[in-house]
């Protein structure tokens, strides 16, 4: 697998969707407005290297940490509703990763949601996966949207 265009804008729109968020809200994160933007950019970049996508989180957590990336772990569990590790950052990961789409376009979680099963397949791992993530998120990422 290779990343293409539409990856990369994927990639871009997630970082922008970061940034402006954690401008708004900055108190929620440890990361920088630059940093969030960074993280978004590079969340997957492992797409590069991987023949097995359900494996460029991992590949890509394990690259950034052995270049001391400080946000390895954002990037090692993106997307992983089952992920041991916890940090406000992974959760704005996770939830920019699925309200921008796969040409970098702003939609709803249901829109990406709907757009993963039609890519993947309703019986593959990356729609079961969105399908927990997306509850997760909406729950737990009203804590930073809902406030004025």
């Amino acid at each position: 697998m290779r990343l293409t265009k539409d990856r990369l804008r994927h990639s871009i729109g997630v970082a922008r969707m970061m940034q402006s968020i954690v401008q708004k809200v900055p108190h929620h994160f440890q990361c920088s407005p630059e940093e969030s933007f960074y993280l978004g950019l590079l969340h997957d970049t492992a797409y590069e290297f991987v023949e097995d996508v359900t494996t460029h989180e991992h590949v890509g957590g394990e690259l950034l940490h052995n270049l001391g990336y400080k946000y390895w772990r954002e990037v090692f569990y993106h997307g992983d509703p089952d992920a041991d590790y916890n940090s406000n950052e992974l959760w704005l990961l996770n939830y920019a990763d699925m309200v921008v789409g796969p040409h970098g376009e702003s939609m709803t979680i249901t829109e990406r949601v709907n757009d993963i099963m039609r890519r993947y397949g309703n019986d593959s791992i990356q729609y079961s996966k969105a399908c927990r993530l997306a509850q997760m998120i909406e729950e737990k990422f009203a804590l930073f949207t809902d406030e004025k």
